[in-house]
């Protein structure tokens, strides 16, 4: 059996979010980590930022951090569900 394993994973989102969007979006990413038993989940919202250089001619963006624990199998499928996404500009995980 596979230890559970701490993450760290910073998501830069476009700035097309108001409060309440940004809310119901990463709460239905948290839902999406409950289905791969992801057990520890922490969400801090670091806020709207200029970008240092545009990404997609966007030049601000959210900066999401999700904190938890999980198996190291599942993680490859969570990050595939974030490329599809169009409103996440950029992603970083960290195994902490």
């Amino acid at each position: 059996m596979e230890l559970l394993r701490k993450y760290e994973i910073m998501i830069l989102l476009t700035e097309e979010f108001n409060d309440s969007e940004l809310k119901s979006w990463v709460f239905n990413y948290a839902k999406n980590l409950r289905k791969f038993n992801v057990s520890d989940i922490s969400v801090i919202s670091r806020g709207k930022h200029k970008l240092a250089y545009p990404i997609i001619d966007k030049s601000k963006g959210n900066y999401i951090q999700l904190n938890f624990s999980s198996m190291p199998k599942y993680i490859e499928t969570f990050l595939a569900s974030l490329k599809l996404d169009s409103k996440v500009l950029r992603y970083l995980v960290i195994t902490k």
